[in-house]
C-alpha cells in the first residue's frame, strides 16, 4: 500500500502548488464560514515530541476551524516515547486513530521516518534545525498578502542566519521566483552557511549581498525578516554581549526604510524588535500568526483531498 502524500520539506511543493495554497488561504480569509464544515468527521493528531505553543495551537485552531477534531500530546514525556517506543511505531499506531498527523520532533529527519510508516498524511511541524515547512508557507502567505506578488522583491534576513531553520527554508522557497534579491545581515559568527549560498542562492542565480550593517541596506528592502541572535550559539558571553544589541530593530533604524516595507519575524521575539515598532503599520509579525492558521487550513484540506 502506497503511503499518502505528506509534507516534510517546503521544496516538495511546486511553485504552482504554493500558488494554489495561497489562493485557497485567501478564500478562507475572505469567507471563513464557507469552510467551517470541510473537515467534519475528520481527526488530526498533534504529536509534539518537544514543547511548542504557537505551532501546536495554530494546527489545532486550523483543524477546529474546519470542523474537525484534535487529539495528541504536547511533550514526549506524556507519550509512550518515554517508555522507549520508536517514532515509527508511535506513528503507525496513531495513524489508526486519525486522518492526518502534525508532528514536531527534536531529531532531524524524524517526520520523514514517520511519513514512511504512517497510514495517513504527516505534516512536519519542525524537526530540529532542519525544516519547518508550514512556517515557510506562513511567511509566503504574509509576503503575498502584503505585496500582492512573489516576483521582483528584495528581502533582508537579519540576525541568526547560521542556525535559523526558518531563514534557510524561506530562502529556498523565494529563490524559485524571478527577480528575488537577498541581503544577508548578520554578525560574522552567524553568517548564512556556505552550503545554503552555493546550493540555493548561487545555483538559482539569486543576487545576494552580505553585510553586518542593517541600516546601510534598509532603504533597498521590501521585506525585512528579523530573527533573534541566540545566546546559546555563542562560545563566549563577551561576543554575545558585543553583538546582541547591534540587531535590535528600533524606530530610529527604520528612518531610511520604504514606506511599504513589511517586517516579518517567525516569533517568539526576545528583544530584537523594540515594542515601539509594534504600532508601526509596517510591522506584520502578529498578522503573520493569523495567516499561519489560514495557510494550515488550506494545507490540511489539500492533503486530505478536500479542496
Amino acid at each position: 500500500m502506497e503511503n499518502p502524500r505528506s509534507l516534510i520539506d517546503i521544496l516538495e511543493l511546486s511553485v504552482e502548488e504554493i500558488d494554489e495554497l495561497v489562493a485557497c488561504a485567501t478564500r478562507i480569509m475572505e469567507n471563513p464560514a464557507a469552510f467551517a464544515h470541510k473537515c467534519d468527521g475528520k481527526i488530526m493528531a498533534t504529536l509534539f515530541f518537544e514543547p511548542s505553543t504557537r505551532t501546536r495551537l495554530s494546527f489545532e485552531s486550523a483543524m477546529l476551524s474546519l470542523g474537525g477534531q484534535v487529539l495528541g500530546f504536547s511533550e514526549a514525556a506524556s507519550s509512550s516515547a518515554a517508555k522507549g517506543e520508536s517514532v515509527a511505531d508511535t506513528v503507525r499506531t496513531v495513524s489508526c486513530y486519525s486522518d492526518i498527523i502534525a508532528m514536531r520532533h527534536p531529531k532531524e529527519g524524524a517526520p520523514l521516518v514517520a511519513s514512511m510508516h504512517s497510514l495517513v498524511p504527516v505534516i512536519n511541524a519542525g524537526d530540529g534545525g532542519h525544516n519547518h515547512p508550514t512556517q515557510t508557507l506562513t511567511d509566503l502567505l504574509t509576503i503575498h498578502h502584503e505585496k500582492g506578488r512573489f516576483e521582483n522583491l528584495t528581502l533582508g534576513f537579519c540576525g541568526d542566519l547560521k542556525f535559523g531553520r526558518t531563514v534557510h527554508s524561506l530562502i529556498s522557497a523565494m529563490s524559485r521566483y524571478k527577480g528575488t534579491r537577498v541581503a544577508l545581515i548578520s554578525p560574522e559568527e552567524l553568517k548564512l552557511p556556505s552550503y545554503v549560498k552555493k546550493e540555493i542562492l548561487e545555483r538559482s542565480g539569486v543576487e545576494y549581498a552580505q553585510t553586518t550593517d542593517l541600516e546601510a541596506v534598509m532603504p533597498e528592502l521590501d521585506i525585512l525578516y528579523m530573527t533573534r541572535v541566540q545566546r546559546e550559539r555563542f562560545f563566549n558571553e563577551e561576543d554575545y554581549l558585543r553583538l546582541k544589541d547591534s540587531y535590535i530593530l528600533t524606530l530610529d533604524k527604520l528612518a531610511g526604510a520604504k514606506e511599504d516595507l513589511s517586517i516579518l519575524h517567525p516569533l517568539p521575539r526576545v528583544n530584537e524588535i523594540s515594542v515601539a515598532v509594534d504600532k508601526d503599520p509596517r510591522a506584520c509579525y502578529f498578522k503573520q500568526v493569523l495567516y499561519g492558521r489560514y495557510i494550515r487550513m488550506a494545507l490540511i484540506m489539500k492533503l486530505l483531498g478536500l479542496e
